[in-house]
């Protein structure tokens, strides 16, 4: 996707999508966050990517500009842990994107943002975060753009997967970061409503992508995380 007329266009249709999905999953990951956490994640998300479209707008010139505002918009509306996390990682990163959206600065893009996450909120795998779903996310994209060669499309595909076996990992272990550590061992069992607002962006990036990334091979859905075990049936008791 080399034309940044065509990038601009695809980025503000990601966008849409992502903020139609969240207005939909408010009341979902509201009641994740009930659980183990203080009830506003489906608000917070929502309201933040409603005004990030109201911000982005119209927006034109390079797809940095859109991303940097993106998080900018994050920052300034989305309430708790969530705005700087999310949007000041997106911030940080967007300079990665100053020559545009290609597979090599995507990938830096997605590693930028993955260390400022953790710089952000000083947490590691394991501790029932969106950490947990942001890293096996990360190093799969990286892998099979770097080392396997697939297309973007694919690769992102397999991200996706990753990124969901990291929301399923969250369901089983016990929270030692964040609001929900407070609970200690009665956060088991919940899944973390950050790492599953990761994964229902990362499904509308795909979703967006498969429209603009045409002619590329079939989606590959069953791609296993490096770093995250498949516990998947868990899943279902969230």
């Amino acid at each position: 996707m080399a034309d940044t007329d065509v990038q601009v266009e695809a980025l503000h249709a990601a966008l849409a999508n992502v903020a139609d999905r969240l207005a939909a999953e408010k009341t979902y990951l509201t009641e994740l966050d009930s659980a183990i956490g203080d009830a506003d994640h489906g608000a917070n998300m929502n309201r933040g990517f409603q005004t990030v479209l109201e911000k982005t707008e119209g927006m034109d010139g390079e797809p940095a500009e859109i991303v940097k505002a993106v998080g900018m918009a994050i920052v300034s509306e989305v309430g708790g842990a969530a705005g700087p996390l999310y949007g000041g990682s997106i911030l940080t990163a967007s300079q990665e994107l100053d020559e545009g959206i290609t597979a090599e600065t995507s990938v830096a893009f997605a590693e930028a943002y993955l260390e400022k996450l953790q710089d952000r909120g000083g947490a590691q795998i394991g501790q029932k975060t969106m950490v947990d779903a942001v890293t096996p996310a990360v190093h799969t994209y990286k892998k099979s753009i770097e080392e396997d060669d697939l297309p973007p499309l694919e690769a992102l595909a397999k991200t996706v997967d990753a990124a969901e076996r990291g929301v399923n990992f969250t369901v089983p272990i016990r929270a030692t970061k964040g609001r929900a550590s407070y609970l200690g061992w009665r956060s088991v069992g919940h899944r973390d409503p950050g790492a599953t607002s990761t994964l229902i962006i990362l499904e509308e990036l795909l979703e967006t992508a498969t429209e603009y990334l045409d002619g590329e091979e079939a989606l590959d859905r069953d791609a296993t995380s490096p770093t995250v075990p498949d516990d998947g049936d868990d899943a279902e008791e969230a």
